[in-house]
């Protein structure tokens, strides 16, 4: 007896049709290309790229967690900027150990949506633990971070200093993914370190009114946040800025530069240098212009990186003037695309969604996750540096609140003993004691 496979009006087997509606449901991974750029006044600048990365730290050789063999499915990329100053070890140390401490934050076997929920806590764990690794060195440098993984059309930013992250559309919309901890332009971080036992000024000249910009003293930091900085005190924290965006399967570019860049063009000029370029070439322009603007006053970086649709290897026309800056990442999607969109065959409109974002400086606000979501990691382990630890060692982040309630039996996260006096210092805790002990009368 011969036996056929169900069929529908087609002919088609009904198998076949299974298959391909699974297949046209599977959202293809973007190509990703890049480029870099750079002119040296300090040698204080350095880059990190990797285009194929393992999600595992460790696997694959190379650089950071990842090696040029990563799988499809297992592959994230990354690409970021260290900016360093008073010399370069903490940019290089930072280099060589931020990946590494970010992908050992996330457990393993996590699905792809759990991996996305949990890469914001790693980053903020990452950094602080680095920053904490690089004051047993005792160098005195430090260096601004900012710090791009892009996981299919997710891309999470996170940043400390001043390099800067922008992302333009496919259809020219410019959107900020990255915060600036310039004090002059960020007056929370001024009241932060203030709070936390830092002094806040200009320089003073012989008593007259103060020149330049806002500088954190001891030490005359312009910054609040990067790592390193052992010299002018913990309240310069190592916490990054983190936001999280979905990009359409329209694509985008990122321009990822130092200081060196910024100083010298605005956003959408920069943005508008590089119309039609592909990612090297668009690289080398930006860099070019702002050495032609202002002459090579400082280290100046920058990378490109294009996020496209598979198989597409040049960047989309845009129309110059297009771009609008966005402050806020969510617009309403359109119920129909444009020309323009049919016309790059785009299967989506082009939106930009935020998905997380997330600024505050606090580690118990950064490291919190609700039980039982906080299952997803090992309960009772560090949240910095993961140690492991058991159960009634460490302490938890929100400090003296019972270990135990019916509404969150877990009480966690904690940390160990040494990540516990780190975080007090960067709240400012330690000096408030030292300063109290200071003040104290001497017993006749």
């Amino acid at each position: 007896m011969e036996v056929h496979a169900d069929v529908d009006g087609s002919g088609v087997p009904l198998a076949v049709l299974l298959k391909r509606e699974l297949w046209n449901q599977k959202v293809e991974r973007p190509d990703i290309l890049f480029g870099e750029a750079n002119k040296s006044k300090k040698g204080e600048d350095f880059t990190l790229l990797m285009p194929r990365c393992h999600r595992i730290t460790g696997e694959g050789g190379g650089s950071g967690g990842g090696g040029e063999n990563a799988g499809d499915d297992d592959a994230i990329s990354v690409f970021a900027i260290f900016d360093g100053h008073n010399g370069s070890t903490a940019a290089i140390y930072t280099r060589e150990n931020l990946i590494n401490n970010v992908l050992a934050a996330i457990p393993p076997n996590l699905t792809s949506e759990e991996w996305t929920a949990a890469l914001p806590r790693a980053l903020v764990a990452g950094f602080v633990k680095t920053d904490k690794d690089f004051q047993t060195k005792a160098a005195r440098s430090g260096t601004t971070v900012t710090f791009v993984i892009i996981d299919g059309w997710v891309v999470t930013v996170a940043s400390v200093g001043d390099s800067r992250c922008i992302l333009e559309s496919a259809e020219g919309s410019v959107y900020f993914l990255s915060a600036d901890h310039r004090l002059d332009a960020n007056e929370e971080e001024v009241e932060r370190v203030t709070a936390s036992g830092g002094e806040v000024g200009r320089i003073n000249i012989a008593g007259g009114a103060g020149i330049g910009p806002l500088r954190c003293w001891p030490g005359g930091l312009c910054l609040s946040r990067s790592i390193g900085d052992i010299d002018v005190g913990e309240f310069i924290v190592p916490v990054p800025h983190v936001k999280q965006v979905k990009l359409s399967n329209a694509g985008g570019r990122l321009v990822i530069a130092s200081d060196g860049v910024w100083d010298a063009l605005r956003f959408q000029e920069a943005l508008n240098y590089t119309r039609g370029l592909p990612a090297e070439a668009a690289a080398n322009r930006i860099v070019k212009e702002a050495v032609t603007s202002k002459g090579l006053r400082d280290d100046t970086t920058c990378i490109v990186v294009d996020i496209l649709p598979p198989e597409k290897l040049s960047p989309p026309l845009k129309r110059p003037g297009k771009g609008v800056i966005k402050a806020l990442f969510r617009r309403r999607p359109s119920d129909e695309m444009s020309e323009d969109q049919m016309d790059r065959g785009c299967l989506e409109p082009d939106v930009v969604e935020e998905i997380y974002e997330e600024g505050s400086a606090m580690l118990a606000r950064r490291l919190n996750i609700n039980y039982p979501a906080g299952n997803m990691f090992k309960l009772h382990d560090c949240a910095v540096c993961q140690l492991e630890m058991k159960p009634g060692e460490g302490t938890s982040v929100h400090g003296n609140m019972p270990k135990h309630s019916r509404v969150d039996p877990w009480g966690g996260p904690f940390l160990c003993s040494s990540c516990q006096v780190k975080k007090e210092a960067m709240e400012g805790k330690l000096h408030s004691r030292n300063s109290q002990s200071a003040v104290q009368p001497v017993p006749k």
